[in-house]
């Protein structure tokens, strides 16, 4: 057998796949939605290292020169400080609501043997179908009588109930997947179902504690129109109120704009770039659940 046969018929060859365009194809897809997705927010970002006569002469250009008095001129204004402050309060007050609560329901539903567990579980699940803005005239009016306007609560409670379902939906699939073993292992040692909950659960679940953490100081981060609603003290206006503040002051001011929104935006993206590996596993383990 000559050299070239040998190279044929080795396992090396033999093992090789053949040539396929579908994950070229399945990159540059990934690719394209990945520029889309991004490029606005460079934009942003870079705009406010801009002068607003620069982006009216060339909307897509670069900074010549770079000027940095539209960031400095943010971070010297007491309001956008404040506004910060109200911001991290309430998304780590929904934080830290969504995940007690979350893992709490998701626990019950994922280890405990009932009649109507999974109809229980079902109405959750319907909640994900439920838009937050079909309900936010009689959730005003709810909030207006138990005299929670104008308060941190009555932003932090709405979103903690509408952040649940998604949340349980997440971490039910972990909860469950621990197996039996463990716990009874556990209740041999003397460990109640709480005790079972804090030391052997909770470490095994971290993956999507972080996912549902995550998606929700973002979306609380992000939040518009509920705050808009019921924070009327301008004292307590977080920062995408800020955003439409700031815009509404400057209207000539498009680099300045251009420099808030950035600024106001950056937390939650660190934060969602950060935790992007935990995300991901904790999606993942949601799926194969």
């Amino acid at each position: 057998m000559t050299v070239a046969e040998n190279a044929l018929t080795s396992p090396s060859s033999r093992n090789r796949r053949p040539f396929s365009w579908g994950s070229p194809l399945t990159y540059g897809l990934a690719l394209a939605i990945a520029a889309v997705s991004i490029a606005p927010v460079v934009y942003v970002i870079v705009g406010g290292f801009r002068t607003t006569p620069q982006i009216i002469a060339d909307p897509a250009g670069l900074p010549d020169p770079w000027v940095w008095d539209n960031y400095a001129r943010v971070l010297t204004q007491s309001d956008f400080w404040q506004q910060a402050l109200n911001s991290a309060v309430i998304a780590l007050g929904t934080t830290l609501g969504v995940v007690l609560l979350g893992v709490c329901a998701a626990f019950v539903l994922a280890r405990y043997a009932f009649r109507g567990r999974e109809a229980l579980y079902t109405f959750f699940t319907l909640g994900l179908l439920f838009p937050s803005g079909a309900a936010i005239l009689p959730l005003y009016l709810m909030l207006r009588d138990l005299n929670l306007i104008n308060s941190y609560y009555a932003v932090i409670l709405p979103q903690v109930a509408f952040s649940l379902p998604l949340t349980i939906v997440i971490l039910r699939p972990f909860l469950a997947a621990v197996p039996r073993e463990l716990e009874d292992a556990a209740a041999i040692d003397g460990a109640g179902r709480l005790g079972f909950l804090w030391r052997i659960m909770l470490p095994l679940s971290r993956p999507a504690l972080v996912t549902v953490g995550v998606l929700a100081f973002v979306a609380s981060w992000n939040a518009f129109l509920l705050p808009l609603l019921v924070l009327g003290d301008a004292d307590l206006h977080t920062l995408p109120l800020g955003v439409q503040n700031f815009s509404s002051q400057y209207t000539s001011d498009t680099a300045g704009i251009l420099a808030f929104t950035s600024l106001a935006m950056l937390p939650a993206l660190l934060f969602f770039t950060f935790a992007e590996k935990q995300i991901v596993g904790g999606l993942q383990g949601a799926v194969k659940g």
